[in-house]
């Protein structure tokens, strides 16, 4: 039997404002609130809005079988409960059916694990913090951002308490494998791989509109009979996305809902089954270990980190990021934490790529800049006023060790203090009670006061 599993990504980061040179040490608020409103409300209407609808509607159709799985980061959460919390609602409706699951990633959507192994620990513990207060479903599969993954990514995610994770099916690394099948982690075994089918994925993401493709239309009849012509031992077709691909990537008009809402009907025609990321991995062995010494991503053709690091403008502003990350677990600004996890989101690092062709089309398209050179000027002018701020408070004149020590210190001496305030109050309130007698309880002092009247 086939089982088809999807999973949607929702993302977006907050967007920067135009931040000038002069700036720099005058100006602490980096966000173009505007355009964040705009873009969110946009996409919430024209997408969210009505595939949350379309999901309830298949899921109540077919009365529990049609299942989906979401993995949504912290940056579009927040902007979600300020400018769409009607999403909110319908993943909340969603996750009440019991068919769908939230998975776990990076808060801030960011590189941390590829550069910050004790950053990258915080933001999934957040985030998972996160889903399970909003959605109250603690997730137990991991999906790094754009599908990230090493063999050491593996292992640090594991070393999480996650035995499951999702990747992306890279043809360099599977060689003759295919991906419709689970998989391990050739450094730790005991977590378990699920990977995405580039082919079926992108044929409804990228191509479902595409007038030039030689399967173009795509019907949904027409896609369940391909799955179904897969050899009999693979029987799993992992279709990973964008969730906007409903109604943004691709526009209503298209017929992508349409679509979308006949998959299941031909699917179930075909004896096939619908099941979550972990379903998949519970029910279906292993049959190999994958090998992934150099990180893979879901971007562009090489399926590497390129998109992000792939250019001397990225690594730069990358490497200066992250330069300060010690400074910053330090310190208790809530501001400063705030401001560190959204400069860390991926999108800033993707805005500066300078790839050609049809890979560099597609990076403009997200891009609000005229050029990746733009979006580095921007982006290093709002990060010298960052790290300017740290420094204010943590000089570079002082040590990280010995900072951490004074720190330490200082935190203890505030423990101290309370603890010994709470000794003195607990003194004081003896010495009270013996001079003029226990506290009564405020109804009861006014009963016997009513009663002298």
């Amino acid at each position: 039997m086939k089982t088809i599993c999807f999973y949607f990504q929702i993302h977006q980061p907050f967007r920067l404002k135009r931040y000038r040179f002069f700036n720099i040490g005058k100006d602490h608020y980096y966000y173009d609130d505007f355009s964040n409103e705009d873009i969110m409300q946009k996409i919430a209407a024209n997408s969210f809005i009505p595939a949350n609808r379309m999901l309830f509607d298949l899921v109540n159709q077919y009365k529990g079988r049609f299942k989906v799985a979401f993995s949504i980061s912290g940056t579009a959460l927040e902007q979600l409960e300020i400018y769409a919390p009607e999403v909110i609602d319908g993943l909340r409706q969603l996750a009440n059916t019991g068919n769908v699951e939230f998975l776990a990633e990076t808060y801030a959507h960011s590189l941390a694990s590829m550069i910050d192994p004790i950053d990258f620990k915080n933001q999934v513990k957040q985030h998972a913090d996160k889903i399970e207060m909003l959605f109250d479903q603690k997730p137990t599969t991991f999906r790094n951002t754009e599908l990230i993954y090493s063999d050491d990514i593996g292992k640090a995610v594991y070393e999480m308490g996650y035995d499951k994770m999702i990747t992306e099916g890279a043809k360099h690394v599977l060689g003759w494998k295919s991906s419709n099948f689970v998989y391990t982690s050739s450094l730790e075994p005991k977590l378990k791989l699920l990977l995405k089918n580039s082919r079926f994925s992108d044929d409804i993401m990228f191509r479902f509109s595409n007038y030039n493709w030689s399967e173009y239309p795509l019907t949904a009849d027409k896609f369940i009979q391909w799955i179904d012509d897969l050899p009999a031992e693979e029987e799993v077709v992992n279709l990973f996305m964008n969730y906007e691909t409903f109604g943004s990537m691709q526009p209503s008009h298209t017929g992508i809902f349409e679509f979308m809402k006949a998959l299941p009907h031909f699917a179930f025609e075909k004896g096939m089954k619908f099941a979550t990321p972990s379903e998949v991995m519970d029910e279906h062995k292993p049959v190999g270990e994958l090998s992934v010494p150099h990180p893979i991503s879901w971007a562009d053709e090489e399926r590497d980190l390129s998109a992000w690091i792939g250019n001397t403008l990225q690594k730069e502003a990358y490497k200066t990021l992250y330069n300060i990350g010690e400074r910053l677990r330090m310190c208790n600004d809530r501001r400063l934490k705030q401001d560190w996890l959204y400069l860390q989101a991926s999108d800033h690092f993707y805005y500066m790529s300078t790839k050609h062709f049809s890979d560099g089309a597609v990076h403009a398209q997200f891009s609000p800049y005229p050029s990746p050179y733009d979006a580095f000027n921007n982006y290093m002018n709002v990060l010298s006023d960052f790290i300017g701020r740290v420094k204010a408070q943590y000089p570079d004149s002082v040590e990280n060790e010995e900072l951490n020590a004074l720190l330490l210190t200082i935190n203890n001496q505030a423990l101290e203090i309370k603890k010994l305030q709470a000794e003195l109050k607990t003194v004081i309130d003896r010495n009270v009670e013996k001079l003029v007698g226990p506290a009564k309880p405020l109804e009861a002092a006014k009963k016997e006061k009513k009663g002298k009247k």
